[in-house]
């Protein structure tokens, strides 16, 4: 019967945190996409906050959307006619990095959110195996060089502009948010329908599809975001910590990350994405998180 009690507050526990984490990322998903009225009108949102990066994935045609996503301002800046180098949007995205690392995609990602939501469905589940899982893992970093810097700073097309590669090819975020409300309320838009719309929707099914089954493909994966924010997470304001005096080492933390995060060896790991489920599991509350902690790992 104590068992049994226990257990229960366990489920309680995580239930609660699970509430706030969905709450959070709600508020999230309403500030930076929350003009309603382009929604119903099919026209972007043009006020003076659009020339402001919000922190997440949030694709500058989305009617909803009250500011620039930095990947899309990157690009822009780097393939531009005067290629500027984007002080300002880089600065920026060290910033939210320093401040809260990867906290940004556990908590306040919109597409983050969708993600969540779409491996909640009652489907069979699938674990990659760490043989595949693990060098897979880099190739959002090698997105970011190649498809986010470097093409649009050297492959130069006639005009002087480079196309934002990343964007206009990959991003199923832009494709959920931009592409699609905009064909659903502008019929002259459905008119053009081509192959590149065609292959957006297409990868934004695969990731629809792969979601279900997998947490987080996206994120894991392919997200050039994601991948900036993790070079922050060993040293962002906000940290993880893990207490070595009350871990009884029952990986029971482990078990449950949906990031597959060795815990007990390097919980601030790059990988991370502070979603706090490895908080509400621990039996004995050795893991807690919050700003200025320091690591202090069983092998230190």
């Amino acid at each position: 019967m104590p068992g049994m009690h226990r257990h229960r507050l366990k489920n309680k526990d995580t239930k609660k945190h699970i509430s706030f984490q969905r709450m959070v990322q709600l508020i999230s998903a309403v500030l930076v996409n929350g003009y309603i009225i382009g929604f119903q009108k099919g026209k972007i949102f043009t006020g003076g906050t659009k020339a402001v990066c919000v922190p997440v994935l949030n694709c500058y045609s989305c009617p909803g959307a009250l500011g620039a996503c930095p990947i899309g301002a990157l690009q822009t800046a780097v393939g531009g006619i005067k290629h500027h180098f984007p002080f300002y949007v880089l600065g920026l995205l060290m910033l939210f990095g320093i401040a809260l690392g990867r906290v940004i995609c556990g908590l306040l990602c919109p597409f983050g959110l969708v993600q969540d939501l779409l491996y909640k469905l009652p489907v069979p589940k699938k674990k990659i195996p760490k043989i595949i899982d693990k060098p897979a893992r880099y190739l959002k970093y090698i997105i970011s060089l190649v498809l986010v810097i470097g093409l649009p700073a050297f492959a130069v097309t006639k005009t002087g502009i480079t196309p934002p590669y990343f964007c206009e090819y990959i991003c199923p975020a832009g494709t959920l948010g931009g592409s699609i409300p905009l064909m659903v309320t502008n019929p002259a838009l459905r008119g053009l329908i081509g192959a590149l719309f065609c292959w957006k929707a297409f990868v934004l099914i695969a990731i629809v599809i792969a979601s279900m089954v997998i947490y987080r493909p996206f994120c894991k994966y392919l997200c050039p975001l994601g991948a900036f924010y993790a070079l922050f997470n060993r040293f962002s304001f906000f940290q993880m910590r893990l207490d070595e005096n009350q871990c009884i080492d029952c990986k029971k933390c482990e078990h449950c990350c949906p990031m597959a995060v060795e815990i007990t060896k390097d919980i601030n790991s790059p990988e991370c994405i502070r979603c706090g489920k490895c908080k509400s599991i621990c039996p004995t509350k050795a893991i807690t998180s919050g700003f200025s902690y320091r690591t202090k790992s069983k092998k230190q």
